[in-house]
């Protein structure tokens, strides 16, 4: 077997100029022509040489991971050429980027194996990259080199005497580069050179097709995801399956949609719980240059603070405790569409730095990898909490809110549509009869009257469920919902805590001086009608807080000095807010 540092060839072939050329040369050519070679000795050579080129090709055939790679290779290449060092430089997706593999041998013929990550200009390889072509490096370049290369420094601690850097190309494609180093000073042969270029060749070709089998297998994924995702999405799709009505309330709000669906400007969509802030913000989606896209939702209040990270960005294998896999998160299936972030105000606090970034930047990281990846999407988010309440309380960050409130949207309450709820209720009946496989062909007009009068605190999502409980009780051709019903709902509404509680860690306010009794009775019913008047509404633009020119906390302060409770407040039958 061929070792270059036993006498296997009677005379050494010249030694090459630092531009070596591209490879290609014939090592059978210049076997021939080298005057110093018997036949055997030529045979020798040949067997040798394909022997190297056998077992470099099984191993990248076998062996798709880079690193698993150079530990299968890096003894055969030392066998054959006695090389100290051996590395496998790969791009990363922008190709600035180089992701290092080594095997560096040490004084006692062990192995170090090591993984790192430098800038192209700081590679060993980088004159290769730039000329394409294969570059060698003798000590004193090496020392040179070892002031802005990591690689050339662990050459030059080891004691190398020469380099070599040969160029990955996969047709015009550059990969990365191969790179070896050795303790002699002519090391490197034209006819080393010749058995390391088809070396270098077949590595490129394994590496190109490892890329092509990890971007097919990332796409899979992601499909395999997607499918998953918009399966789950067909099951829960939106309480509502489309806009209902065409009260101004509802024109007004669609005015809107429509003039900010064809951007790609962020939009926050505001409403009460259960006014249809996904429905909208589908709307936007399906009506925008992105429809052909997918829109991902993300519930920010359904996923626990520790995941959501995760859900949101994603995870490499083996990032935390149970990741066993890698995983895709929502921003990358939301690639060219649009990232629906439903209770954005839910998010925790000490992750909203991390999502400020990746809306600002258009580019993410997953849960431990420092690689970034860039994304293409359009954000809708969605809240019924107060924002700038929250900031003020240091439970929301400013910059992400201004990041969000680029195009607000506010939903009316079902209580200023009333118009719209007969509309809701055909459909709903419609609905909920197809599919208990009924039929039902009308809707008392005194049921209809009933609905509208309800103030309806839980909005369309409430008024949907009165509707499906009806269906079931009905027997015949005609929606049957009791009056007794309605009374329940009406006294369960009433006595339900609607208004918005003091947060556990809010401090409670400093209390009031002491007031005159005929004022503070005075007061006691005026913050009771406006109470009334806002269906027990608190905190919000339209709240009671709002309406008397109070803070949140100040208000509920005085209620609990007054003695007002949910049972002073009867909501007025009838009242359009």
């Amino acid at each position: 077997m061929f070792n270059p540092k036993e006498n296997n060839y009677k005379k050494p072939l010249p030694h090459l100029s630092e531009n070596i050329g591209k490879p290609g040369t014939a090592l059978n050519k210049q076997l021939n022509i080298e005057p110093g070679l018997t036949e055997t000795e030529r045979l020798q050579h040949e067997r040798d040489h394909y022997r190297i080129l056998v077992e470099v090709t099984n191993a990248v055939i076998s062996r798709q991971n880079p690193g698993e790679l150079i530990e299968d290779i890096s003894g055969t290449v030392r066998h054959f050429f006695g090389t100290e060092y051996l590395s496998l430089d790969l791009f990363d997706a922008e190709g600035q980027t180089l992701r290092i593999h080594a095997a560096c041998y040490q004084a006692d013929g062990s192995c170090v194996f090591s993984r790192s990550l430098v800038a192209r200009e700081q590679s060993i390889a980088a004159n290769a990259f730039v000329s394409r072509t294969t570059r060698l490096a003798n000590r004193h370049e090496i020392e040179l080199l070892a002031q802005v290369c990591p690689q050339a420094r662990i050459l030059a601690n080891r004691g190398a005497q020469s380099a070599c850097a040969l160029p990955l190309i996969a047709g015009q494609r550059m990969l990365g580069a191969l790179n070896l180093g050795h303790l002699e000073r002519e090391a490197f042969s034209a006819y080393h050179l010749a058995i390391l270029q088809e070396i270098s060749a077949r590595i490129a070709i394994g590496m190109e097709n490892s890329m092509a089998y990890e971007e097919i297998s990332r796409l899979k994924d992601r499909l395999a995801n997607e499918n998953l995702y918009l399966t789950e999405e067909i099951k829960n799709f939106g309480s509502f399956g489309e806009i209902i009505g065409d009260s101004p309330a509802i024109r007004e709000v669609m005015e809107q949609v429509e003039m900010v669906a064809n951007s790609d400007c962020t939009v926050l969509i505001l409403g009460e719980t259960g006014t249809g802030k996904e429905v909208f913000a589908r709307t936007i989606h399906n009506i925008s240059d992105r429809k052909n896209a997918t829109m991902v939702k993300v519930n920010c209040a359904a996923i626990p603070a520790n995941l959501l990270e995760s859900d949101l960005f994603g995870h490499e294998k083996g990032a935390f405790t149970g990741a066993t896999s890698q995983r895709v998160g929502r921003f990358e299936l939301a690639d060219k569409g649009t990232l629906f972030l439903d209770e954005v105000g839910d998010i925790p606090l000490e992750l909203q730095p991390k999502l400020l970034r990746a809306l600002q930047e258009r580019e993410i990281e997953r849960v431990g990898s420092h690689r970034v990846i860039p994304v293409d999407i359009r954000l809708i988010a969605a809240t019924n909490r107060d924002l700038p309440s929250m900031i003020a309380d240091r439970e929301f960050r400013s910059d992400l809110y201004y990041r969000l409130n680029v195009f607000p949207i506010m939903l009316p309450p079902l209580r200023e549509r009333r118009d719209d709820i007969p509309k809701l209720v055909h459909h709903f009946v419609d609905k909920f009869a197809r599919r208990m496989n009924r039929q039902i062909d009308a809707i008392p007009e005194e049921t209809l009257d009933a609905l509208k009068r309800l103030p309806w605190p839980g909005n369309v999502r409430e008024l949907e469920n009165v509707i499906e409980r009806a269906v079931i009780l009905t027997r015949g051709h005609v929606l049957n919902l009791p009056s007794e019903e309605l009374r329940h709902h009406q006294a369960l509404v009433t006595a339900a805590p609607i208004m918005v509680p003091v947060a556990p860690a809010e401090k409670a306010p400093l209390p009031e001086p002491p007031q005159l009794a005929d004022a503070s009775e005075a007061e006691r019913q005026k913050i009771i009608r406006i109470l009334q008047e806002t269906n027990g509404i608190v905190a919000g633009p339209r709240g009671a807080a709002a309406r008397l020119g109070l803070k949140r906390t100040t208000l509920l302060s005085r209620m609990q000095r007054l003695g007002i409770s949910s049972r002073d407040i009867s909501i007025l039958p009838g009242t359009d807010e």
